[in-house]
């Protein structure tokens, strides 16, 4: 175990750090290693990133100055920490891994991790009163953010902003949901199998697969199912998250369209759109990034499907390109709304860094508007909580594209009520994990006056 558990502090260095993304590096650290210590990393990992403003909390008692160390030390004393709070590892076992995991102040993490274990019950109580203060709506809303920030470990800025938006009860389900561990979402290859059909061929290997409530095409497993176990489903199943579906699903290419998706890269929004027109037309995947496109074309090729072609590119820049019946931007964003699968996100951005990204994604926006019929559809969506990132975003294209305006019908939403609600009066839709149980989505549908 001492070696899964050097991977797991690792990892968090080369996370935090070094600014790697915590899938790849857990990915490359559990190569060769049995199922049980490939869970126990990716534990280990995902849970002290989840964890890490509260688990700093408890150590900055018996700590000085926690800055001033090694990353490699401190990282090593957060998953030590993480294991005695919130796993099933004995206490002495962690505090003895954790100092031979450390190369340098063994003494440090002992002296450390052994006064953790003596005033467990008393930092417990602390995190119990924390607990009822976030919940007290007689208490100061200052001091519920305060508290509501460290328990959950999401920057005091960003539960602010939530807290004046939604109120604090609201917030802390959504900081809640952010840190539960996400399920397993796929969506069902129409072309080759019904979703009940695949349901029952997952179920017969074993894994129970319940239908998404808002896709028609989702199936949702257990969190615990491995990737690996979905191998022989390659070409029926795409993992992706019921939220995601839904921003395809609005856009609703139709077989025989031409169809740009702006900025494609991995492929998971141009492959359902090649399924939804039943591949016929054409799906042209663009994207700056040559690379995550190959990935693309690969996934492409599992699918069956023939109709995606690639291309690499800027959309913003001078393009010869033809006329398309509809256009998906789904822009790079500052990723709020998908915590709950990337937890670092919370950590990588400041307030100020939302005006940036809203600029750019108008850009974007105003770029692949360009290649538009007249009468054709124009999808905008993002991954973010923010309205920087979404209606503001929506709002500044129209002052600027006088010929488009927002669709505010869904009726291919009809039979989903639960969705109809998430649709603004102005025709904005928005999904959170605390109320859909998906990653949290922005997307509005636009149309070009003929």
């Amino acid at each position: 175990m001492s070696s899964v558990r050097k991977r797991a502090s690792e990892a968090l260095t080369r996370v935090l750090t070094y600014g790697e993304k915590p899938r790849e590096v857990r990915d490359a650290l559990a190569r060769g290693l049995a199922l049980r210590d490939r869970a126990f990393l990716t534990e280990a990992l995902y849970g002290a990133l989840r964890r890490r403003d509260l688990l700093d909390w408890t150590l900055g008692r018996f700590l000085a100055a926690p800055e001033k160390l090694r990353p490699e030390t401190r990282n090593n004393l957060r998953v030590g920490a993480y294991q005695l709070f919130w796993m099933r590892v004995p206490e002495w076992a962690s505090v003895d891994e954790s100092v031979r995991a450390e190369r340098k102040q063994p003494g440090l993490v002992n002296a450390v991790l052994r006064n953790l274990v003596r005033e467990k019950k008393n930092i417990e109580r602390e995190m119990e009163a924390m607990e009822a203060l976030a919940v007290d709506s007689r208490a100061p809303c200052e001091e519920r953010v305060s508290a509501m920030a460290t328990l959950t470990s999401h920057p005091r800025w960003l539960v602010s902003r939530w807290a004046e938006r939604f109120g604090p009860e609201e917030t802390l389900a959504l900081c809640r949901a952010d840190n539960d561990v996400p399920p397993l979402t796929v969506r069902v290859n129409t072309l080759r199998a019904t979703r009940q059909e695949a349901g029952e061929r997952l179920s017969g290997r074993g894994m129970k697969a319940e239908p998404t409530p808002l896709s028609p095409v989702g199936l949702t497993l257990e969190p615990s199912v491995p990737v690996s176990e979905l191998a022989p489903f390659q070409g029926l199943l795409t993992i992706q998250d019921e939220g995601a579906q839904l921003v395809t699903l609005m856009l609703r290419p139709r077989p025989g369209e031409r169809v740009l998706d702006a900025c494609a890269a991995p492929g998971g929004k141009a492959t359902h759109m090649a399924e939804l027109m039943e591949d016929e037309g054409e799906v042209l995947a663009m994207d700056t990034d040559g690379e995550r496109l190959g990935l693309l074309e690969e996934k492409a090729g599992a699918l069956g499907l023939s109709s995606i072609r690639t291309k690499v590119g800027d959309i913003t820049a001078a393009w010869d390109l033809p006329a398309f019946d509809a256009v998906m931007v789904d822009a790079p964003c500052s990723s709020l709304g998908v915590i709950r699968r990337n937890p670092d996100v919370k950590y990588r951005h400041r307030e100020e860094d939302l005006r940036g990204f809203g600029q750019r994604q108008l850009r974007i926006l105003q770029g692949a508007a360009r290649f538009v019929r007249p009468g054709g559809l124009l999808l905008y969506a993002t991954c973010s909580t923010e309205p920087e990132e979404g209606e503001e975003v929506a709002e500044d294209f129209l002052k600027s594209s006088g010929d488009f305006y927002i669709i505010k019908d869904m009726p291919f939403f009809e039979g989903v009520q639960a969705l109809q609600s998430r649709v603004s009066a102005e025709g904005f839709l928005r999904t959170f994990p605390h109320r859909d149980g998906t990653d949290a989505f922005f997307a509005v549908r636009l149309k070009r006056r003929p």
